[in-house]
């Protein structure tokens, strides 16, 4: 907290003074940080941290007292109140709640909220592009990181020196076979997530302000991490099913100088397009030849509805300038932030980069991965996703077709678990967002996927999740749409 000053000499100011203590120590109450039945700092504590005088925070507890926020416990402290009353008399300045709804919200405050939203369980989640926990072997990795960190007591608590844990990277080289790859263990470096894997290649191969060519529609992600890195991004259209334009690529690479391509080569996020492989050698030898890197994002990779799984596009690579990037975090286990990235040409300069970024991936999680993919759990869990996500997908697509406004489409993607929705023209998607939202449901306005703010009439959809509750929030969704049309 920073340090409020007081001045005793004048009244007003010092009433004014335990106000805001009082509105502070409310704040961290109303936000979480201090539950209920739990003590809060004592009179002194607070005084000490805050340097007013003990008279204040006393005011200032007094105040909280008749509020029904905390209440005193003989020679014991204060404590916050285990049932909270409604306050009879307002603070001077609201508590701010997260549970309000801007009245205009900019695609900036959307994207943080979208993220803010993954871990809000009153929500209904159609926004984030998350698993069901339900279609996760939890039970089964949370047995194996157990066993591995008493197997290996010594090495799990510490660092996992670059490139990373041997025995994932080893894991990860013999399935990037089946993409068809041909990596050893030491062409991979472990990350924190995908996400870090992007952000470490952006970041080796450009410089602030030069230009990425990028998919459009993209994961909002990627282009808030663009712009906070200082760069510039030039949007290149794509099919909903055969993915990036290679060329309007090329036109792009005449008239302007690129410094890097961003793509998602297999069930991209959000359109769930999957490049073939002749587009994907194209895309590397357009690429190659003017020595521009790739980073080429397959985390969807994995999760295809067919029997093949894709392979990527640094199969064609002969000059090491794809950086393919991807982690487990669709497909095993989202919170243990396992990812990977093999950066050819780059690897030395990912490396140094990642040890001044973070030192290093977490080693118990890599351990519980690594076995896991070892003892062949993780293909049987694939088979079994595969299914499920195909059959989700299918049965979302029905329910928009069913419910949203005449003249909707829908993707049918063969793989992933994301559907991109054009609606009608007269549907604002940012205004349908705010609806959602107040009806409980969260979804992905189109504008987030477009540095340019386009795609108004679009919308994401999660099919990661599917239950009675779902399909009814799809079809309020829908109903919130239609009611849209002038």
């Amino acid at each position: 907290m920073d340090r409020l000053e007081s001045n005793p000499g004048v009244e007003s100011e010092k009433i004014n003074l335990y106000e805001q203590v009082a509105e502070r120590m409310a704040h961290l109450i109303t936000e979480g940080t201090f539950r209920p039945g739990e003590r809060i700092s004592s009179v002194r504590g607070l005084s000490r941290q805050l340097g007013v005088s003990l008279s204040t925070v006393m005011a200032a507890y007094g105040l909280l007292e008749n509020l029904g926020l905390i209440e005193a416990r003989p020679q014991s402290g204060y404590y916050v109140r285990a049932r909270l009353k409604s306050p009879s008399v307002p603070m001077k300045r609201e508590i701010p709640s997260h549970a309000a709804v801007p009245k205009t919200l900019s695609v900036s405050d959307i994207c943080v909220m979208l993220l803010g939203s993954l871990s809000n369980r009153d929500l209904v989640p159609l926004g984030g592009a998350l698993p069901s926990p339900e279609l996760l072997p939890v039970d089964r990795l949370t047995r194996t990181l157990s066993a591995v960190t008493r197997r290996f007591k010594n090495q799990s608590v510490s660092y996992d020196v670059l490139p990373g844990c041997k025995t994932l990277r080893t894991q990860i080289a013999r399935r990037a076979m089946t993409a068809g790859c041909l990596l050893t263990p030491d062409h991979i470096v472990t990350t924190h997530g995908c996400f870090e894997a992007v952000n470490l290649s952006l970041r080796v191969v450009c410089n602030p302000g030069d230009t990425v060519a990028i998919e459009s529609p993209i994961f909002y992600g990627f282009l808030q991490m663009i712009q906070t890195l200082g760069l510039q991004a030039i949007e290149i259209p794509s099919h909903p099913t055969e993915g990036i334009s290679i060329p309007a690529l090329g036109y792009a690479i005449e008239h302007h100088k690129i410094s890097a391509c961003l793509v998602i080569s297999n069930f991209s996020n959000p359109l769930g397009s999957c490049m073939s492989d002749e587009s994907k050698k194209a895309l590397v030898e357009l690429l190659s030849a003017q020595d521009i890197p790739l980073i080429e994002d397959d985390i969807y990779g994995d999760i295809c509805f067919q029997h093949d799984r894709p392979i990527v596009a640094k199969a064609f690579d002969k000059k090491g300038l794809v950086l393919l990037c991807s982690s487990f975090s669709k497909t095993v286990a989202p919170g243990y932030r396992v990812g990977w990235i093999a950066a050819g040409r780059f690897q030395e300069q990912i490396e140094r980069l990642k040890v001044l970024s973070n030192g290093a991936t977490a080693t118990p999680n890599q351990l519980a991965v690594a076995e896991f993919l070892a003892t062949g759990g993780y293909d049987h869990h694939l088979r079994r996703i595969r299914r499920v996500y195909a059959n989700q997908t299918a049965a979302m697509a029905r329910a928009v077709e069913d419910h949203f406004p005449k003249g909707t489409s829908v993707t049918r993607p063969t793989g992933g678990f994301v559907l991109w929705v054009e609606c009608p023209n007269y549907v604002n998607a940012l205004k349908l967002y705010e609806m959602s939202l107040e009806a409980g449901i969260s979804i992905a306005p189109g504008p987030v996927f477009s540095i340019k703010g386009k795609y108004q009439n679009c919308l994401r959809l999660n099919a990661g999740f599917w239950s009675p509750r779902i399909e009814n929030a799809v079809a309020i969704v829908g109903k919130l749409a239609a009611a849209m049309k002038p």
